[in-house]
């Protein structure tokens, strides 16, 4: 007979809604979630209770690891056995658990994330709080249900003699639940049990008078009893968690931070890497070495610092930045009554204590019934023994053991058990002593009916039964609480100088870019001569600075360049340094016009900038304090065709001069240059000809002496002074510099404040032809005055850039 095929038309949309409809219900009842009763995912649940079923418990030895993952896949949890392993050894590590449920012995991994040894090396058996999980269980005091194969029966849930939800906390990902459920320290959730059962309507504010907060295995210290709070009262808050840290000090004034604790379920060898990669980036140079110590005995990494770095600044900068502290969000999601449920501090209480008071009324029942069963027999033996010879003619009289219990029954009115006991006795029994014994134990088994129905007919009774049970689990298993509870969540604000140790050293910019430090040692080997240059280009600035000061660089495109000094490449005095280019993108055509170094930027002083088109702005310093410096940052709002010939600092100067190249120059007060911000594009400082343009500015101080160098483009140089010059106002056409010729006018290449101390013009031409020019070999000539030839333009070429060289001391 030919089997036909079926078809059934239905839509995608319904068929996968429905299957991963079904596989989402498993998944959250019978896999990733824990019972709010016992605290248990299925897959721990089953390893527990197949230990237990094995005779695999606390006061036995030890048993291999692969015996018991076999025993749980083949009986109730048909998995992966790495799975079952992995939820065994986990409930077995004292850093993830906070009484642990599995005892191991051989490798069962490590806080740096080393995987367990295999299953076949490890032996492991039930812990003693275990035991309290699975106490009573034979006692029919909670359900149970056929296995997958139906060949056996496996618990729904244990009757857990503790709160281990609360205790040993939960965390897991379902399909649209996820939870998170930290761990307390066993005598506080007691406490709040208690507390709960005789205070059923206990707010959370009573009760965290005794339950504080969360208390992990790896100890540390817990910020924001406020998110602490808000957990309880709604099932969802967030904490911090930092480790405990300690500063040492260290012989020649240096210091180490010795961390004993770290935070929950954070992988230690990963964040020992990640503080040493700090380190090894440049993030932080205050550190010199990060090591391991841990033994044994406890955990111990220990971070080396350099000479004279603030060690609380450096501890809060790796809170910030590293697995040192982290975020902990608690989510309490839990199985109550076959649902996912966000659970409160009040619920879980609530559902642990109804699970107990379930528990112990069947355990009471199941031993009342053991109790009555016992009673009868006792009753019957005692009155078999006070007619013991007609009871043993009887049973001589009769064919064989049935027969006997009949005539035991017809004869003497007992029951099929108490019939079934008198035939069963052993002859020693025989004694009159016994019947003293009889009834000693008749006694004790009233008193026992008694209490059991005592418990069971009195919600008091019951409840004080639960207490004293609870409080005998506190005795015996309570702990130290590990973590420390801070009220406030501390704010943690980190500051340059924290980061960087101080060091002084030697900062170079050249006029086309390659910048770099030097170590005064570097420059010392080398008495300060071979500095590293392109034979083309000349030193624009040379200081004395600090690691944690900071350079501004300012470019021809009205842009700045922020640069903090530790972060310029630490280069060798006789070594070429790092193009400017290759630490932020310049443009093809951006030149640096000027450099100035700072501490901070708190001085009341502003960035003056002019361009090309006699534009003039002023900005204050403040303004250039950035955070983010990874490119260039705009100064002054240029318009197309217009670039920035000039930008200083003004901290005492007055006046401004610019000279135009077409031999105008104009003064005027600082003052009437407003104060802006950097993306403006200011206003004007000199009124302009047609075709002319500035070519130079000139900051000035009235009370000091200062000339002027002028330098044309035909090679001639003069020096003036400058009460050539009058004071005027802003954006006027100024007065002549030169004396205008008909036949190949002198234009203006630049004008150089000197201040008669011994400085140099560097010339630069055309062709390639540099030219020092000592300030004070030349002579002071009037406005008029086109100057003194210093270059032949024919043979050296036309001037095109001229410089100040300022003598060293």
């Amino acid at each position: 007979m030919t089997q036909t095929e079926r078809f059934q038309d239905l839509p995608l949309e319904e068929v996968i809604g429905d299957r991963f409809g079904r596989y989402s219900k498993y998944i959250i009842q019978d896999r990733a979630l824990p019972d709010a009763r016992d605290g248990l995912k299925p897959v721990q649940r089953r390893i527990l209770y197949a230990m237990y079923k094995e005779g695999n418990t606390n006061d036995k030895a030890f048993r291999k690891s692969a015996k018991t993952v076999g025993n749980v896949i083949g009986n109730y949890h048909p998995h992966g056995d790495t799975s079952v392993y992995e939820a065994m050894v986990r409930l077995s590590q004292d850093w993830k658990i906070r009484h642990m449920l599995v005892e191991m012995h051989g490798n069962n991994g490590s806080m740096d994330g080393d995987s367990p040894a295999a299953m076949r090396y490890t032996e492991a058996r039930l812990s003693a709080i275990a035991g309290e999980l699975l106490r009573d269980i034979d006692k029919r005091t909670v359900e149970f249900i056929p296995n997958f194969d139906d060949s056996d029966m496996e618990p729904t849930v244990l009757p857990a003699s503790f709160p281990n939800l609360l205790v040993n906390g939960s965390t897991g990902i379902s399909a649209g639940y996820a939870t998170d459920i930290p761990p307390h320290a066993l005598h506080e959730v007691l406490d709040a049990v208690l507390m709960r059962m005789d205070k059923p309507n206990a707010t959370v504010d009573e009760l965290m008078t005794v339950i504080h907060g969360p208390d992990f295995p790896t100890g540390g210290i817990i910020q924001g009893v406020d998110g602490i709070k808000k957990a309880y009262e709604t099932g969802r808050g967030k904490i911090v968690v930092r480790s405990k840290a300690d500063v040492e000090p260290l012989k020649g004034g240096k210091e180490q931070i010795v961390i004993t604790e770290i935070p929950f379920e954070v992988n230690k060898a990963n964040m020992i890497k990640k503080i040493d990669d700090h380190r090894f980036d440049r993030k932080l140079e205050g550190i010199s070495e990060v090591r391991d110590e841990s033994d044994r005995t406890g955990l111990r990494i220990v971070i080396e610092l350099k000479k004279d770095v603030d060690a609380n600044g450096i501890l809060n900068y790796l809170y910030k930045n590293t697995d040192l502290q982290v975020s902990y969000n608690f989510n309490m999601v839990a199985i109550y009554k076959r649902r996912p449920t966000m659970m409160t501090l009040q619920s879980m209480l609530d559902a642990y204590i109804d699970h107990r008071k379930e528990i112990v009324t069947k355990r009471s029942e199941y031993d009342l019934q053991k109790a009555k069963d016992r009673m009868h027999i006792v009753d019957g033996l005692m009155k078999a023994l006070s007619i013991l010879d007609k009871v043993i003619k009887t049973i001589r009289a009769s064919k064989d053991k049935r027969d006997a219990k009949n005539n035991l029954i017809s004869s003497f009115e007992f029951s099929e058990a108490q019939a079934e006991a008198i035939v069963s006795l052993q002859l020693y029994r025989l004694t009159n002593t016994d019947i003293t014994e009889l009834q000693n134990e008749a006694a004790s088994l009233k008193k026992t009916i008694d209490e059991l129905t005592g418990i069971l007919t009195s919600a008091t009774k019951l409840k004080n039964v639960i207490k004293k049970e609870l409080s005998a689990v506190r005795k015996q298993f309570a702990e130290p609480r590990r973590s420390v509870i801070e009220e406030k969540i501390q704010e943690i604000t980190i500051t340059r100088e924290v980061m960087i140790p101080s060091e002084d050293v030697i900062v170079t910019v050249t006029k086309e870019g390659y910048v770099k430090r030097t170590s005064p040692r570097s420059h010392a080997a080398s008495n300060g001569q071979g500095f590293a240059m392109k034979d083309s280009d000349h030193l624009l600035y040379e200081g004395n600075l600090n690691t944690q000061n900071t350079i501004l660089l300012f470019t021809s495109n009205g842009n700045f360049v922020y640069q903090p000094v530790n972060e310029l490449p630490d280069i060798k005095w006789k070594d070429l340094g790092q193009h400017l280019s290759s630490i932020v993108q310049l443009e093809p055509n951006e030149s640096i016009l000027s450099v100035y170094p700072f501490e901070n930027f708190d001085a009341d002083a502003s960035i003056l900038t002019v361009s090309k088109q006699g534009m003039v702005k002023r900005s204050a310093l403040q303004d250039y304090h950035v955070q983010r410096y990874s490119r260039t940052i705009k100064t002054m709002n240029l318009k197309k065709g217009d670039s920035m010939i000039f930008a200083g600092l003004v901290t005492d100067e007055t006046e401004l001069f610019i000279a135009t190249n077409q031999a105008y120059g104009v003064r005027f007060p600082l003052d009437e240059v407003p104060i802006t911000g950097l993306r403006t594009a200011g206003v004007k400082g000199v009124n302009l000809k047609d075709n002319d343009f500035a070519v130079s500015a000139i900051m000035l101080d009235a009370e000091e002496k200062q000339e002027l160098v002028l330098v044309t483009n035909r090679g001639a140089a003069k020096k003036m002074k400058l009460q050539e010059f009058e004071t005027g106002g802003r954006a006027k056409r100024g007065v002549v510099m030169l004396r205008e010729l008909k036949a190949n006018p002198h234009r203006v290449v630049a004008v150089v404040g000197t201040s008669g101390r011994g400085e140099e013009i560097l010339i630069e031409t055309a062709k390639g032809v540099r030219l020092t020019l000592a300030v004070n070999n030349l002579k002071p000539v009037d406005r008029y005055s086109n100057g003194s030839f210093v270059l032949d333009e024919g043979t050296d070429g036309t001037p095109v850039t001229v410089y100040r060289l300022e003598k060293k001391e």
